[in-house]
């Protein structure tokens, strides 16, 4: 399957044009694709169901639009975000040379080698956010995104009410194993779908995406045609209720309002609010100004259980933050140095769950506001040219898209669905807020040249 995609790719590209065929790649690949695999070539870096739909889209795009593609942004921050995060792992592997002890054995060292596979694994994972910068920055083809989440919903809700029912057993049935524990799909007494991904909370959150995805066509479709979509809407919201997982349905509570009701600039500005809030979440941590108790007093009075859970978690990324810093600016790199382990025993004491935290471990402060300042930085620069137009100057898809990769956003604290649709929203986003800023400036420039001629006049 991961061999045979780039021809489905190209099909793909072939009978869809570019932008769809570009979407329809990226989120088939992901959906369908067998997790925790890849193919393994000599020098090259592993290629799996992230990497493969990525590179296939990067050269047949290439190849039928007979355009380079600029990969640099605009903006000089985000020209030295994109050159830190490819090359910060050489930093790395040169403050992590010695081994760290795991109990009674120890974990090496990282090598030169492990750099550059770790370069050519943060080039690749970038490719999704270059490919949507260059051919989803306009607000149709971000409308065809959302159109391709609502169908892709759709259709993968019949394996996932499937797996709901028999219990998850897609992929051992197609791929011939199970990709996690198979204990943490049982909740409340039934299933939580896995089907091809990695874990159930990732397709929760990708339901959640796609329930987003109906609202926000709703909301722009005529009143005498929504009754279609008002029934999409809700078979997804049902959906989403089957998958039992708790985050998703709260970030639905929040974000289905905004998007059926508040202002588009308002809706990015709360993106861009939530998008600073995340990339200050571990400073906020470490300084103790998040209020975990209040969370989770709130948390014990509507599911003691969760609670518990929820406590866990905390005072393993409280360990887990000590540990990160040690080292605080380059990280521990990777072989599971950024973990902590029983000092007898060498077994594991702790579990990473978020992206945050699992980047912040592994490659620094340097790291982590490569990376999310990479994810962050299309919403604030969206922010500042919605700030300047007219209320309703964003059109209806980039106002949804960007509250979608708010929730995207949020959910990186809890756990690590940092995935190519995530990078595909944020290219989009920065390419729409580059065509917004081109406009303003084309616009100034007019107005310059029509009040010439007037100061002109007043001179003589």
């Amino acid at each position: 399957m991961l061999l045979a995609w780039p021809l489905v790719a190209l099909w793909l590209f072939r009978r869809l044009g570019v932008e769809r065929g570009l979407i329809w790649t990226i989120l088939g690949g992901y959906l369908l694709l067998p997790p925790l695999v890849a193919v393994n070539f000599p020098v090259v870096p592993d290629l799996d169901k992230d990497s493969i739909p990525a590179l296939a889209a990067f050269v047949i795009g290439l190849a039928l639009t007979g355009k380079g593609l600029s990969v640099l942004p605009e903006n000089p921050l985000g020209k030295l975000l994109i050159a830190i995060f490819v090359l910060s792992p050489f930093a790395t592997v040169l403050t992590n040379p010695e081994p760290v002890p795991r109990g009674p054995v120890l974990i090496n060292g990282v090598s030169i080698y492990d750099s550059v596979a770790a370069v050519a694994n943060q080039g690749l994972a970038l490719l999704p956010f270059f490919l949507a910068r260059r051919y989803l920055a306009e607000a149709a083809a971000q409308r065809q995104l959302l159109v391709a989440l609502v169908v892709a919903g759709l259709l993968y809700s019949v394996p996932m009410l499937i797996e709901v029912r028999l219990s998850p057993q897609l992929n051992v049935w197609v791929y011939g194993f199970f990709q996690h524990d198979f204990f943490q799909t049982i909740r409340f007494g039934g299933y939580r779908p896995v089907v091809f991904l990695p874990h159930g909370l990732w397709v929760a959150f990708f339901t959640l995406t796609c329930l987003l995805a109906a609202a926000a066509l709703w909301r722009e479709t005529a009143a005498e045609a929504r009754l279609r979509l008002t029934g999409i809407a809700l078979y997804l919201a049902l959906i989403l209720v089957i998958c039992k997982s708790a985050g998703p349905m709260v970030y639905a509570a929040a974000m289905l309002p905004l998007i059926l009701l508040a202002p588009r600039r308002l809706q990015v500005a709360l993106a861009a609010a939530i998008a600073a809030v995340v990339i200050l979440y571990p400073l906020l941590r470490g300084l103790h100004l998040i209020p975990t108790d209040a969370i989770l007093a709130t948390a014990e009075r509507l599911n003691p259980e969760r609670a518990a859970s929820l406590a866990f978690r905390i005072t393993n990324e409280e360990a887990l933050l000590d540990h990160a810093n040690r080292k605080p600016w380059f990280g521990w790199g990777g072989y599971g140095r950024n973990l902590l382990y029983d000092p007898q025993t060498g077994s594991g004491v702790s579990i990473a769950d978020g992206a945050w935290i699992i980047t912040l471990g592994i490659y620094g402060w340097l790291g982590y506001l490569a990376q999310f300042g990479l994810l962050v930085l299309p919403l604030l620069l969206l922010a500042v040219e919605a700030w300047k137009k007219p209320p309703e100057g964003i059109a209806a898809p980039v106002a949804a898209l960007a509250l979608m990769l708010a929730a995207n956003l949020l959910d990186l604290l809890p756990n690590a669905t940092l995935e190519p649709l995530t990078w595909l929203m944020a290219g989009a986003l920065l390419g729409q807020a580059e065509i917004l800023r081109q406009e303003r400036r084309v616009m100034a420039g007019i107005r310059g040249i029509r009040h010439r001629p007037a100061v002109r006049s007043v001179l003589r």
